[in-house]
């Protein structure tokens, strides 16, 4: 890598961290590229250079977190246990614990999934790949336990599952819930879907 690479990189570093912290602390919404760009001692230019838009940073951010946060289900999945309700209710536990260290981030990345200017570079929450595919796996781990019916709609009910995840952050919105309070919440939405997919 050469210098002028180093350099970009470094910016792109400095970039992300400022904006990370800042949508946290302010909002998405009432953060401006000038305002990354100060914190992160960049001018406005070098952060058009490396990024298209605000939305594409909020992508970045978030990717980067949720790098970290799967890295960390690798190590956490193969000891899962009990029903596929029961897993899939520790996968979403974990999802809250970590997400709510930095929840005004997370809303931000929510929010974004409802704009229809996205630009190409941007994947805002839904558009997880990770996070459908873990669901997935599950739910065929279910099937073939006998405790998911054969039939199951497997993407649907992922779609559902992902909904319902998405939709208990509005707890901590209005009223800053907690990680466990919106746990609680997704146990019983878990329980009434898992009574849909139970074998006949």
């Amino acid at each position: 890598m050469g210098v002028r690479d180093e350099q970009k990189q470094a910016t792109r570093e400095r970039v992300l961290v400022a904006a990370r912290d800042l949508f946290n602390e302010t909002g998405y919404e009432e953060t401006t590229i000038r305002a990354i760009a100060e914190r992160a001692g960049v001018s406005v230019g070098s952060v058009f250079t490396t990024f298209a838009s605000k939305a594409e940073v909020l992508s970045h951010v978030m990717e980067r977190r949720l790098g970290d946060l799967y890295a960390e289900f690798d190590r956490v999945l193969p000891f899962l246990r009990g029903s596929t309700g029961d897993r899939l209710c520790s996968i979403f536990a974990i999802h809250y614990e970590f997400e709510t260290r930095r929840v005004r981030l997370f809303l931000a990345h929510i929010a974004a999934s409802y704009s229809p200017s996205n630009d190409p570079g941007v994947k805002p929450y839904g558009r997880n790949e990770r996070l459908s595919d873990m669901l997935e796996q599950v739910l065929q781990e279910g099937v073939a336990r006998g405790d998911v019916r054969g039939d199951l709609d497997l993407a649907l009910t992922v779609e559902v599952l992902k909904a319902c995840y998405a939709s208990n952050y509005r707890m901590a919105a209005a009223r800053g819930a907690s990680a466990e309070e919106m746990s609680a919440a997704m146990d019983k939405q878990v329980a009434l879907i898992a009574a849909g997919w139970a074998p006949r």
